[in-house]
């Protein structure tokens, strides 16, 4: 209500001054025409008041005045260690001793003894206890069941089956991480052991992944982001063992670049869960800058601001930008491998709405969800988590470029209105007939941007349509690209990191939809086929000579259930990267 105020009372002084002046008004009309053309044709860097420098602190107040004292508080991020233990599981001392067993495992004879030699070896330590209590308690073995049980005569505290269902998976072993540390926050569990009834089975190479999806479960699962909660319960989980999985430098290697993968994905987390008044285009910038500067034997940084952005003529990104007191900050982030040659050079590409009010075409009504409008810069965590973990990891051969063009999308009388004509930096004009489709005008002029510094590949990610939620749900992300084996590529990628794609086409006869009248096109084409229309959309900016590939990720960004940010697809981009590299 102040920050409105003051606009208000600005505005009001500005149009005395121009009635009473003439010198005056010329000097008005003149600031008023500036502020009125957006795309490259004449922008005023200025998004609110005029360009005094007694305005510019103006503004600065009136932004400031929106933050409600908000600061998020410093937490300390899960610090556990993993160790791969081949001792006798019944003569483990610790905590909690977690079995993960699928229902084939809970099969019992006729005398009610279970046939697993592992389920029937701690079973009998304890007397038949824990054949009694599972029956008891119904519990089967089936996916998301569990059951913990506090007995006297093993070494642990107490006894937890976890279910894996019919046959596991690797997202069933990442559940079963994230039961562990669900079991672990209740009973503030220090030392847990995680064992499989049934792990006999597994190669090396499928141990290897077993592990590392449940160390991957068990860290994201401990993980809770209490930075704006004045209370919070932090969690005691330090230590965990794991049995049968296999031992050495092997193990030790992926475990370590499990943790590596799982830092990135926090920062992800992180990023989405912060508020709009906390984290603004500049934070996310300061939050790129932290990331090269901890990294910086890999990773350099280049911010461009407004005026930067004018000089390469980003007009359809600056457009956007336009109405926020919050100026625009471009981010570059480069990585190049510690030593030897460069094979392959790779872009990542992230929307960075860091709020999206919709614009003039606002966003109202039940489901428009513009309270959880934070989440439009998901694709920008998702590249700048995945840059702290290549940080980390250090691939060899290969170049990665983060690029994310920030800014957000607010209402003001500097704002881009429907029917304005924006110009991207590769010349390409765009009539404005949605202003609530903002996401792609920022994209086209980083896309321009990436293919610009002459990468092999590009990746972009983009909580872009509605249309795709309403295609593929919230758990899958649409992909769209016109290169076959990059589709292969990423969609292997994916399959390594447990995270769910869905190609879809790029029907080019529904361009047709998105042909402009008076400019080189419009900005979106309707409700029918809106995702493809997108893709469409954003390949009128991608140099034909180099693959890309669009990845809509507005389902999966988002957790309803946990009313949380899920750090999606930044596993996926990992695994991308590092298949492309010598590594």
């Amino acid at each position: 209500m102040a920050a409105a105020t003051a606009i208000r009372v600005a505005a009001h002084s500005s149009l005395t001054l121009l009635a009473s002046s003439p010198s005056s008004s010329s000097s008005i009309i003149k600031n008023f025409r500036s502020i009125s053309h957006l795309g490259i044709i004449s922008f005023s860097a200025n998004p609110l008041l005029f360009s005094s420098p007694r305005s510019k602190r103006m503004a600065h107040v009136v932004a400031k005045a929106t933050l409600g004292l908000t600061h998020p508080a410093q937490i300390d991020h899960p610090k556990i260690s993993f160790a791969a233990k081949e001792t006798n599981l019944v003569e483990w001392k610790g905590d909690i001793l977690a079995v993960g067993v699928t229902e084939k495992d809970m099969a019992k004879d006729q005398n009610s003894k279970f046939q697993n030699p592992i389920l029937n070896k701690l079973d009998s330590q304890l007397s038949g206890l824990l054949s009694e209590v599972s029956s008891e308690e119904d519990f089967t073995g089936k996916a998301g069941q569990s059951t913990v049980i506090r007995f006297a005569g093993l070494g642990s505290k107490r006894v937890s089956l976890i279910g894996l269902g019919k046959g596991p998976t690797g997202p069933s072993y990442r559940s079963l991480g994230e039961s562990v540390a669900s079991v672990a926050k209740s009973s503030q569990a220090k030392s847990v052991a995680i064992a499989l009834a049934s792990s006999e089975g597994l190669t090396t190479e499928s141990k290897l992944a077993t592990a590392s999806a449940i160390a991957k479960g068990t860290l994201l699962g401990t993980y809770e982001d209490n930075r704006f909660k004045s209370e919070s319960k932090k969690s005691t989980l330090n230590s965990v063992d794991l049995f049968g999985l296999g031992s050495g430098p092997e193990l030790e290697k992926k475990l370590k670049y499990t943790e590596e993968i799982c830092s990135g994905v926090i920062l992800g987390k992180e990023l989405v869960n912060a508020p709009a008044n906390v984290l603004t285009p500049g934070v996310l910038a300061e939050e790129a800058e932290k990331i090269a500067a901890a990294y910086s034997d890999v990773i350099t940084a280049k911010i461009l601001d407004t005026e930067q952005c004018k000089e390469l003529k980003m007009g359809s990104y600056l457009g956007v930008a336009a109405a926020s007191t919050n100026p625009p900050k471009f981010i570059h982030l480069c990585y190049k491998p510690p030593s030897g040659s460069i094979k392959t050079k790779l872009a990542l590409v992230g929307k960075g709405l860091t709020f999206d009010s919709g614009g003039y075409n606002i966003k109202t009504g039940p489901g428009c969800s513009i309270e959880l409008m934070k989440f439009d810069m998901g694709g920008s965590a998702a590249v700048l988590g995945a840059a702290k973990a290549l940080g980390q990891i250090k691939p060899l051969g290969v170049e990665v470029h983060f690029i994310v063009a920030a800014c957000e999308n607010m209402i003001s009388g500097t704002g881009m209105r429907p029917g304005d004509i924006l110009t991207a930096s590769n010349g390409k004009t765009i009539e404005v007939n949605n202003t609530d489709a903002e996401g792609r005008l920022t994209l086209a002029d980083a896309l321009v941007y990436a293919c610009n510094q002459g990468v092999d590949k590009i990746v972009d990610l983009a909580t872009l349509t509605g249309a795709c939620v309403v295609a593929l749900g919230p758990s899958i992300a649409g992909i769209f690209t016109p290169s076959d084996e990059l589709s292969k590529e990423v969609v292997a990628a994916s399959e390594v990191a447990g995270e769910k794609l869905w190609r879809l086409p790029m029907e080019e006869s529904y361009w047709e939809s998105m042909k402009s009248g008076v400019a080189d096109m419009v900005n979106t084409g309707g409700r029918q086929g809106g995702s493809i229309t997108a893709a469409l959309f954003l390949k009128q900016f991608v140099d034909e000579k180099v693959e890309w590939l669009h990845i809509d990720m507005a389902g999966p960004v988002w957790s309803d259930k946990k009313k949380a940010a899920t750090g999606f697809a930044i596993p996926t981009l990992v695994e991308w990267v590092v298949s492309n590299s010598s590594s």
